[in-house]
């Protein structure tokens, strides 16, 4: 399918806010989810008065897939052609997003903009759906990290401040998160774009949107440091990283971070090549109660401050 127009690329789709009754469904774009995991956060969104059902083949499993390719992209595709499903969220991420981001049904989310809610591996589907309809997605989820039991309430409030209110959202960087080190200076607005640097990268060429002027927001999970730097790389040296307004760090996760050049040291390399505020800290991507942000809408980039925030009447 080919890229929308220009009139097109100037209208940013912004879905609307979810209210009681709406509708959510499930969905299994790439790896398979546990079960009792989603049926947990499934109650959850319940509790928020909306309803919820799951495609098709959410738990089905195919090795590390979630399904074949037709079987996850049919329940993806469904569930934006579907004018009872308000939201769409993703069970988890994982691996096999990136083998369907070019199929997705762009029409009917031009028709019907609603939100898709998830992270990791879905950035290739924001990403894509940003590339291909300026359509404002969510990076985040009802997140339940490995060694705890259930959501946390700090996650779970700013999913629902951000679904279902619109109020302003912003993202304090923490002082113990490692990426904050990154932190220069400067304050910078632009879209919020990007995610999993693993899906940004693998993006590229094809389902990566022009970054110019955008605050390119970068989280990453157990990735070996010269993953980091290849990576890094290549993104520069093919001008993708060229003209940013800024850069929003999320959390590196499951790094060691004591070694002597450590992944710090190899972001800091990068990103101090591009000459642009960069924001680290942020509570964004696999760590610990992490928080969810608006992916397409403006944000404001204060590193001094040490925050990224989003107007709501901005998006």
């Amino acid at each position: 399918m080919e890229s929308p127009d220009r009139a097109e690329i100037d209208h940013v789709l912004t879905p609307p806010l979810l209210r009681p009754g709406d509708k959510i469904r499930f969905v299994s774009p790439a790896s398979p989810p546990d079960r009792d995991l989603v049926l947990r956060q499934a109650e959850t969104l319940r509790g928020w008065g909306l309803e919820v059902d799951f495609g098709e083949h959410a738990f089905c499993k195919r090795d590390y897939l979630a399904g074949t390719d037709e079987e996850r992209l049919t329940d993806f595709n469904a569930a934006l052609r579907d004018p009872e499903v308000r939201a769409i969220f993703t069970t988890r991420g994982g691996k096999g997003s990136y083998r369907i981001a070019d199929r997705l049904d762009f029409d009917a989310a031009r028709r019907d903009p609603k939100f898709l809610v998830g992270f990791s591996d879905i950035t290739i589907l924001h990403l894509s759906l940003w590339k291909h309809c300026r359509q404002v997605g969510v990076h985040g989820a009802l997140f339940i990290h490995g060694d705890e039991q259930d959501v946390s309430v700090e996650t779970s409030d700013s999913l629902r401040l951000l679904v279902m209110t619109s109020e302003d959202i912003v993202i304090r960087s923490r002082p113990h998160e490692p990426t904050s080190a990154l932190t220069t200076e400067g304050t910078v607005a632009g879209r919020l774009i990007g995610g999993n640097l693993d899906m940004v990268a693998t993006a590229a060429g094809w389902a990566l949107p022009d970054l110019h002027g955008a605050i390119l927001l970068l989280e990453a999970v157990n990735m070996h440091r010269g993953q980091v730097d290849r990576q890094l790389t290549m993104l520069r040296k093919a001008g993708h990283l060229n003209d940013l307004a800024g850069i929003a760090i999320g959390q590196f996760t499951g790094f060691e971070f004591d070694r002597r050049f450590s992944v710090i040291d190899i972001l800091r390399e990068h990103l101090d090549t591009l000459g642009v505020p960069v924001l680290g800290g942020l509570p964004l991507g696999h760590g610990h109660s992490p928080l969810n942000v608006p992916i397409g809408a403006t944000a404001v980039l204060d590193a001094k401050a040490g925050t990224l925030t989003i107007r709501r009447g901005d998006t």
